[in-house]
């Protein structure tokens, strides 16, 4: 039998195998999109309402001296694998804090909460399975998704009656409902009692990613599923992040002891990932230990929240209405949320700027913490630049 001889694969010289990456990155240049690392000192004097730092928690002594006590103790790494030789007797310790504080029967604690979603999503699923996710679900629960190998389903976002029909109507043996607690770009919440209802009424599992509730939604901090009555519940799991009220690094999952211990034996991301550093668990523990000692923190971080955006909005700002620790602040438009980002920081204030792809509505923005331990003073100082720097266009209509 004879083949058609394949065409020939243009020859391409050494110098110019990338340089279509120049290409792609003049086009997303053209579009104001984009992206640069910067440096930062370790005492930067801009004020930072940048970062995920919801609590205050990130330089407070008892958290440092936690982390510096653990390194020093189980040396600057896990050495390998949590099955191998990674668990320590301090990352036991955290899962059990960790567990106990948001009413779950166990934890497991992941290098990040990006591994801890990944897990969670691969793990729980498989090609027999149904995933209903919100349109508005973070990038981690995207990929995770993606790499489940079941049948994903986009529900309109924070839609639960959409949710009910599209389970309704399902044909795959198992399903898992997917969301978000607090949506990172507006800070609004997801509605979890409904959600938890139409799961139910299905036969269906609900993950909860509580990467921006814990430690900010429910009594104490203790999280959004305490918030909404779900707390250890056999249904229902959650994902946290260990880098954003707690002020570490590193992510874990909760939930019933049966769903820990599946992960703990199927999870490729927990199988085949070095542990999470003692330094880092060291850490979230101390911040643990702080928010239970002072659970008035969480209670202040939603009110910085409330006030940032009503000072915004009665500066003619666009800002959202939140329901946790974020505050968003519509733009014209990329470039214009770039310069405006921009301004702000030269005027001594460091804000999140989000634009497509990462904003899944399309409308870029810029995104504050409403950190818990800002003053009234620095409250009313960024809201001053903030509208001071705001570009044509970035008031309100009417």
């Amino acid at each position: 039998m004879v083949h058609p001889s394949a065409p020939e694969a243009p020859v391409v010289a050494p110098a110019a195998v990338f340089d279509w990456l120049d290409e792609t990155a003049e086009q997303r240049a053209r579009a104001g999109l984009t992206r640069t690392l910067r440096s930062r000192p370790a005492e930067d004097p801009v004020l930072d309402l940048a970062g995920n730092d919801y609590l205050g928690l990130t330089r407070h002594p008892a958290v440092t001296r936690a982390a510096a006590d653990a390194a020093l103790r189980w040396g600057g790494g896990a050495t390998g694998s949590r099955l191998v030789t990674g668990t320590t007797a301090l990352h036991t310790e955290l899962e059990g804090e960790l567990a106990d504080f948001c009413g779950v029967e166990a934890a497991l604690v992941f290098s990040s909460g990006y591994t801890a979603n990944l897990a969670a999503l691969t793990a729980l699923t498989d090609p027999d399975t149904l995933i209903v996710s919100d349109a508005y679900n973070h990038a981690s629960l995207i990929d995770g998704c993606r790499l489940a190998r079941a049948d994903v389903h986009r529900a309109p976002h924070s839609d639960p009656a959409a949710v009910a029909a599209v389970l309704a109507e399902r044909t795959r043996r198992r399903a898992l409902v997917v969301t978000d607690s607090v949506f990172s770009v507006d800070g609004n919440a997801a509605r979890l009692p409904e959600l938890a209802l139409a799961a139910r009424s299905s036969g269906a599992a609900l993950l909860v990613d509580d990467a921006h509730g814990l430690g900010v939604l429910g009594p104490g901090g203790a999280g959004a599923l305490a918030a909404a009555d779900l707390a250890g519940a056999p249904d229902v799991v959650a994902t946290v992040t260990l880098s954003k009220s707690l002020g570490s690094q590193g992510g874990a999952v909760l939930g019933p002891r049966r769903v820990i211990r599946h992960l703990t034996e199927t999870a490729r991301t927990f199988i085949f990932d070095t542990g999470l550093a003692p330094a880092a668990v060291g850490a979230a523990l101390g911040a643990l230990r702080l928010l239970r000692a002072e659970p008035h923190r969480a209670d202040r971080a939603r009110e910085v929240a409330r006030t940032l955006a009503a000072r915004l909005t009665a500066a003619g700002l666009h800002a959202s209405r939140p329901d946790a620790a974020v505050v968003s602040v519509r733009a014209p438009g990329p470039e214009a949320a770039v310069a405006w980002a921009a301004d702000c920081r030269r005027a001594g204030l460091a804000v999140g700027c989000f634009r497509p792809p990462s904003v899944p509505d399309g409308i870029s923005r810029l995104r504050l913490t409403a950190r818990g331990d800002l003053t009234d003073t620095q409250i009313a100082e960024a809201v001053g630049i903030i509208a001071s720097c705001a570009p044509e266009g970035a008031a309100l209509a009417g």
